[in-house]
């Protein structure tokens, strides 16, 4: 594993292979999946699947806030709650459920949290009240944690290097579709006939996926299992804890996440109220614009390779800069336009700092992985509530200054790890 003496851990270009590396051929002994190969096609698309549900049972009742808030008679910072309480389980248990894949398998684990999360989603619309609500969607959250890591963890070691960051793209895809059609199938359902019929059309969805995904991912053919002793998973987390390139990618995922939760949380208060007034269904189209982030993350390894790690990072954060700035306008024309940057621009950052993480750490990859999604979620837990907090206390100006003060964050980790390399790369000509 790089140390925080190494260039690996200076910069975040470093873990991005040369140009000639990246096209060189692979010897013919490499087993690893790669474009075009067997059973590529369907790991792609399995993992996909798995993302869609992830993603549509996470945020299942994020467009439905205004119809939860009213049918309980409880304001929409509790409300939010039913948000905060998913990702923040989810965040709280990805450590723990990395430790068992690397015991486990990671297929095994990824199967196991799918069935729970799916058979808790089928109970979710019978949820007698607020609290009951809020510990069902925690138990989700809970049980979904055993997905981000472990398909990171996955595709680090049975995916060929170089095709690895468009790997996790598409997973990142899969959860842009999954909370882009989540939010859409919601909005139209509880129109008609409510909020609890409409979670449970989710919850059947994510039954299909899950079924489907466990029939087409392939048995990993790379996979060793590892220790489930409390001090070596001690280690292993202290190790990556200690590599600033990590520690940076880590604080970027949470911040990017703060603003897509924060915004993304407070939107459907929002265009409820005048002067938009959109009935429910409308609002839950708004979603649609999810469809750029599935572009978006899908063509992160392009992105990269042509701008670099850091450059691919300041151009999601000013993508993300504009989007905000134009959703404070009161057209609704402009505020879909600001809406798709700020989709597409969190979208991109993600996938170029969630594969970094999985390229950089050399072991231990499902824990490296499981802090990354634990930092993310964490992120999305605190733009949720925080994001409802500054709705009701500024409107939606505080909801975007929050947002903007995320990315500025961004900006500057990032303008760190540039000053950081250039330091190395100083140090390092001196000493020769």
């Amino acid at each position: 594993m790089p140390s925080a003496s190494t260039g690996a851990s200076t910069t975040l270009d470093a873990a991005t292979p040369s140009a000639s590396t990246a096209s060189a051929p692979v010897s013919g002994g490499d087993t690893r999946m790669a474009p075009g190969g067997p059973g590529y096609r369907r790991m792609s698309f399995a993992l996909f699947l798995a993302g869609v549900a992830t993603f549509a049972l996470l945020y299942s009742t994020q467009a439905l806030l205004p119809l939860v808030s009213t049918d309980f008679g409880v304001t929409a910072s509790e409300a939010s709650w039913t948000v905060s309480a998913a990702t923040g389980a989810l965040a709280l248990f990805v450590l723990p459920m990395s430790a068992l894949s690397e015991r486990f398998g990671r297929r095994t684990l990824m199967t196991a949290s799918l069935a729970v999360a799916v058979t808790v989603g089928l109970l979710v619309p019978f949820a007698p009240s607020i609290g009951a609500l809020v510990a069902l969607r925690a138990v989700q959250g809970a049980a979904l944690a055993g997905l981000p890591a472990s398909a990171t963890a996955y595709l680090a070691e049975e995916v060929r290097p170089k095709a690895l960051i468009t790997a996790i793209g598409l997973f990142v895809a899969g959860n842009s579709v999954g909370g882009m059609s989540g939010r859409v199938i919601t909005g139209w359902v509880a129109q008609e006939w409510g909020w609890r019929v409409a979670v449970g059309a989710i919850g059947v969805i994510a039954v299909a996926c899950a079924v489907a995904f466990r029939l087409l991912l392939p048995a990993p053919r790379h996979f060793t299992p590892g220790s489930l002793r409390p001090r070596v998973l001690a280690r292993t987390v202290r190790d990556h804890l200690a590599n600033p390139l990590l520690c940076r990618l880590y604080a970027i995922g949470a911040l990017f996440m703060t603003v897509f939760g924060g915004v993304y949380t407070v939107i459907g208060f929002r265009l409820t109220d005048a002067p938009f007034s959109l009935p429910q269904g409308i609002v839950g189209s708004i979603f649609l614009v999810y469809l750029v982030g599935t572009v978006s993350a899908s063509t992160a390894g392009r992105l990269v390779t042509r701008l670099g790690r850091r450059g691919a990072l300041y151009l999601a954060g000013g993508t993300t800069t504009a989007g905000l700035l134009l959703s404070l306008a009161d057209s609704l024309a402009t505020v879909l336009i600001g809406l798709v940057l700020i989709t597409a621009g969190f979208f991109a950052g993600h996938a170029v700092a969630s594969s970094s993480v999985s390229h950089t750490a050399q072991r231990g990859r499902a824990q490296a992985s499981a802090l990354y999604q634990s930092a993310y979620y964490i992120g999305s837990s605190a733009g949720s509530t925080l994001g409802a907090v500054a709705f009701h206390a500024g409107g939606w100006a505080g909801t975007v200054a929050l947002g903007l003060f995320a990315v500025l964050g961004v900006v500057t980790i990032t303008l760190f790890g540039s000053h950081a390399a250039r330091a190395h790369t100083r140090t390092a000509a001196t000493a020769h």
